[in-house]
């Protein structure tokens, strides 16, 4: 049987092993992911100057009113409007997506999904 804290580890070993390869520049920063059972936080990294340019997660201010779970898809979806428009406000348009280790599926792939809609392009 798998434990939560083996499904993390293997998730952990993903992530570092995707991020060999993946890395933000000034032209095109990373779009990072990282999922709690509660929230979801959204990052736009330049890994060149190790600068956060914009952000966004359930646990904001500004969603905290809209979303009654944090840890479902349609909050995922918000979050992934949110960054996209902070991103773009900033003037970033593409960007490369870290999915930090998680399948592309559910709540990983709504917050892609939504900010792709909004107006980045990865």
């Amino acid at each position: 049987m798998i434990t939560k804290g083996d499904k993390n580890k293997a998730r952990k070993r993903r992530h570092f092993r995707v991020r060999k390869k993946v890395e933000g520049t000034v032209a095109r920063p990373r779009l990072n992911v990282f999922r709690s059972s509660k929230h979801i936080y959204a990052q736009i990294i330049d890994d060149t100057n190790g600068v956060t340019i914009a952000s966004a997660s359930t646990a904001d201010a500004e969603l905290k009113g809209n979303v009654t779970h944090g840890g479902n898809v349609d909050a995922a979806s918000k979050v992934g409007a949110l960054v996209a428009k902070r991103a773009i406000e900033k003037g970033v348009k593409e960007v490369v997506f870290d999915r930090g280790g998680y399948l592309y599926h559910g709540r990983i792939q709504a917050l892609a999904d939504a900010a792709r809609e909004a107006g980045l392009e990865f």
